[in-house]
């Protein structure tokens, strides 16, 4: 079977002739080219660079595969940001199903230099001054943009050249994007203030990736030391030198966040962690919580005047008492809560099944007891919490009971007196709530 290459087509002149070249060069290769194409559905032209694409495509004897995107970006989203997105998704999927497993793009210095002069405008660090990588993997996929050190002369050249049709897409001339603006309006007067512009700022990009990739492996090395699961430690990350505290600092947080956290974020928690006991901060859709000095990350809660708690006296009792059967593995949401449990099948510290068929869950409202070890005192819920170490964020969730028998409590499991004994069937409840910092398992 021969090898599958895909280029990503838009039907533009830098993609026209990549995929041009690739289809030329793949021949004397032995290889097979896929021309890729994501119809965007946001211009009236559309439907006319996809046809040319396609003709493209038979006439330099590749394949033509295309995927048009039916969504389209929310009220007030950046339309840039959600058609690049959704475009690379696309890109993705269409590379799999043809079975390509290398895909080239046909960013050139040009744009290289305008992207790290974006970021740069937007006050962005090494990773955003990065740029972009000439190299990636993604998704399953090897993503290569061959061309990323040739000047965009070179490609207007080859275009001309080969004579080759392509579109021009008339948002490009719209004012109300940054690129658009910075290409309309700032690179003429830069280049002819500084005509070796695009080499330099390109050349600074590249710089800018190896001072990424060395901030990236000594976040790595010291979070390896500085983390309890996914929390962080913040004491011994106090103990590191300022540069390197905010480098480790803005790892944990992406790491946590699932993508990159405002640099006021990072200042704050800098200036705020060393003398805080217990505290909270608001994340890019998450919530950074301090406890027992582990600095832990939760879903950030939605506003519900129902969930409003106080933290010394658990959840309100406004809350609903409702009736569950967790007696099946698996997720069992539980809407009014605003979270659920999750059920696995366990060989010890679960309980049987047919007890877990007619719970109820009911908000704390004072006075509980709860036993940890079969032959243990019963202790009020806050000195079990304060012994185990559970923090206020995790002690938040509905309390089961099983008929008058308090069952379960959310950080600290199933009651001892109630567990079923070893190697009986048995299943483990665990509650997920929109908090909570991830630091530990409920005992059992």
């Amino acid at each position: 079977m021969l090898p599958r290459v895909a280029v990503a087509a838009s039907g533009g002149r830098d993609s026209t002739a990549l995929l041009h070249c690739t289809a030329r060069a793949a021949s004397a290769l032995g290889a097979e080219v896929v021309a890729l194409h994501v119809h965007h559905g946001l211009q009236a032209e559309a439907d006319d660079w996809l046809e040319l694409v396609r003709r493209q495509a038979r006439r330099w004897g590749a394949e033509f595969a295309c995927q048009r995107l039916l969504g389209k970006p929310v009220r007030g989203a950046s339309v840039e940001a959600w058609a690049r997105t959704e475009r690379y998704r696309a890109l993705a999927e269409l590379a799999h199903a043809t079975g390509c497993g290398l895909v080239l793009l046909a960013h050139h210095r040009r744009d290289q230099a305008e992207t790290w002069l974006l970021q740069a405008l937007r006050g962005a660090g090494a990773p955003g001054l990065a740029a972009m990588p000439a190299r990636a993997e993604r998704e399953g996929l090897t993503w290569v943009r061959p061309w990323l050190d040739q000047p965009r002369d070179a490609i207007e050249a080859y275009v001309r050249r080969h004579r080759l049709r392509h579109a021009e897409d008339p948002s490009n001339a719209d004012p109300r994007y940054a690129r658009n603006r910075l290409r309309l309006q700032v690179w003429p007067a830069l280049t002819a203030a500084f005509p070796d512009a695009e080499a330099a700022l390109a050349a600074a990009a590249a710089q800018a990736q190896d001072a990424a990739a060395l901030a990236a492996q000594l976040a790595t090395q010291d979070l390896a030391r500085l983390g309890e699961g996914p929390a962080l430690r913040v004491e011994p990350w106090l103990a590191l030198p300022a540069a390197r505290r905010r480098n480790a600092l803005r790892a944990w947080l992406a790491r946590a966040a699932g993508r990159g956290c405002p640099e006021t974020l990072v200042e704050r928690l800098e200036a705020e962690l060393p003398g805080a006991q217990a505290a909270r901060w608001p994340g890019p859709g998450i919530e950074l919580r301090l406890y027992r000095g582990l600095l832990g990350a939760a879903s950030a809660p939605t506003s519900n005047a129902a969930y409003v708690k106080d933290t010394a006296t658990g959840p309100s009792p406004d809350l609903p008492a409702i009736t569950l059967d967790l007696s099946r593995p698996g997720r069992h949401p539980v809407p009014a809560w605003r979270g659920h449990f999750e059920v696995r099948t366990v060989t010890q510290g679960g309980a049987a099944p047919a007890l877990l068929r007619a719970l109820e869950a009911r908000p704390r409202t004072g006075g509980e007891r709860f036993r940890l070890a079969p032959r243990a005192t019963p202790r009020s819920l806050k000195k079990q919490f304060q012994a185990q170490g559970v923090a206020a964020a995790d002690r938040e969730g509905p309390l089961l009971y099983a008929g008058a028998r308090l069952l379960y409590v959310p950080g600290l499991g199933i009651e001892a007196t109630l567990q079923a004994p070893a190697d009986t069937p048995q299943l483990e409840l665990r509650w997920v709530g929109g908090g909570g910092t991830g630091q530990r398992q409920p005992p059992g």
